[in-house]
């Protein structure tokens, strides 16, 4: 519903409660706030190891193929459109989903490598909030 850090731990609790206890969750996110929030490091702290997180690039939203399909979505099936509930948004993504997977498209990717920035890394970061000894 929002992009709140209460909503983003709930989020990895319920990762945290889906796999094994000995793997590493490991998980590709943008710099969206929540995810470093002070909550979001205090819960982090009380399961040190569990999750290591890569951001992509800032400004790199095209790196994410998900970007593309949200975009997609709202241009194809929710650009001015009106609902008079919740639930009958829910459906009408739901719609869509269907239709593109009934009829599903190869991505091909645009990009080259050597069209990458090599300054632009993807950050990799381990939250954790223990003391080194």
């Amino acid at each position: 519903d929002r992009h709140s850090s209460k909503e983003y731990i709930e989020f990895l609790q319920l990762l945290d409660s889906k796999y094994p206890k000995e793997d590493k969750i490991r998980l590709v996110l943008d710099n969206l706030q929540v995810h470093t929030s002070k909550e979001t490091r205090k819960y982090l702290a009380g399961v040190p190891g569990r999750f290591e997180f890569v951001f992509t690039p800032k400004h790199g939203s095209w790196l994410n193929l998900v970007e593309g399909f949200f975009s997609k979505l709202t241009r194809q099936s929710l650009k001015g459109i009106r609902v008079k509930t919740k639930s009958e948004l829910v459906e009408r993504i739901y719609k869509y989903f269907e239709e593109i997977n009934d009829t599903p498209v190869v991505y091909h990717w645009k990009y080259r490598l050597d069209e990458i920035d090599p300054n632009e890394e993807a950050q990799v970061e381990t939250l954790s909030l223990e003391k080194s000894s």
